[in-house]
């Protein structure tokens, strides 16, 4: 799944500065949307696999009784308890993490692009489906499929009121386009509060698969499934979000 990335380790306490939680009001806000227009009640309950530093959740879990979060990465789950105290945080594998019980809805954001084979998507699948009780929803929201890929570039990043800083540029290309995998460069600039700037290079290689394996895979595991098209506020491309209603 996850290599030993410097984002979700040696840098995961400054994942605040990366990627903001206001930054996820709005596409937040659709995914709840997907969960109340194509689920079926009670929805008192939501599962996140691959929840991160718990941004999403910081504003889906208004619509929830128990919230519960289960990520690989350590650091992550700590950033996620500051913000959500009030949430449950699990260490755990997407693909082979097993917590006993069901929810109403489960969630996977753009973590499931560390899924590079069809194996391991499978996987994540059946994940799911154990967690998610017959009629309930799963929702899964990869950055791209096959169809939409796109190379390019994006950067960000932002300061916080002790003088420390983090900024980012983001390069998606794919050395491989017969492969099912694509590649996310990150070039990183750290500032302590002391002033001291250090530089890191950061490798993600993520999963590329086509609608049909997405589609076929889900009803594999079962669920129906659908594909919705979704225009992120922050792309300039379609993006395609999958939901399967667990039967």
């Amino acid at each position: 799944m996850r290599s030993e990335h410097s984002m979700y380790e040696e840098l995961a306490p400054w994942w605040p500065l990366l990627s903001a939680p206001a930054e996820y009001e709005e596409e937040a806000s659709y995914y709840l949307s997907v969960l109340g227009r194509y689920g079926t009640a009670p929805q008192t309950s939501l599962l996140e696999l691959g929840s991160g530093g718990g941004n999403n959740a910081s504003w889906m879990k208004k619509a929830f009784e128990t919230v519960t979060l289960v990520d690989l990465a350590p650091g992550m789950l700590d950033v996620s308890r500051d913000l959500n105290p009030d949430c449950g945080h699990v260490q755990g594998d997407m693909r082979s993490v097993r917590l006993g019980r069901t929810f109403d809805c489960v969630f996977v954001h753009d973590a499931i692009a560390y899924m590079t084979t069809l194996d391991d998507l499978r996987r994540v699948f059946e994940t799911a489906r154990v967690h998610c009780r017959p009629g309930g929803i799963a929702v899964f929201a990869p950055d791209f499929v096959r169809e939409n890929f796109r190379p390019g570039t994006d950067h960000g990043g932002s300061d916080d009121d002790t003088g420390r800083g983090l900024r980012y540029l983001e390069w998606v290309w794919d050395p491989d386009p017969t492969d099912s995998t694509y590649v996310a460069d990150y070039g990183l600039l750290a500032r302590d509060s002391d002033g001291e700037t250090r530089m890191l290079h950061d490798r993600h290689v993520e999963g590329l698969f086509s609608l049909d394996d997405w589609i076929g895979l889900l009803d594999e595991a079962g669920f129906r499934a659908q594909a919705l098209r979704y225009t992120h506020p922050d792309v300039d491309y379609e993006m395609v979000v999958f939901v399967g209603i667990a039967m």
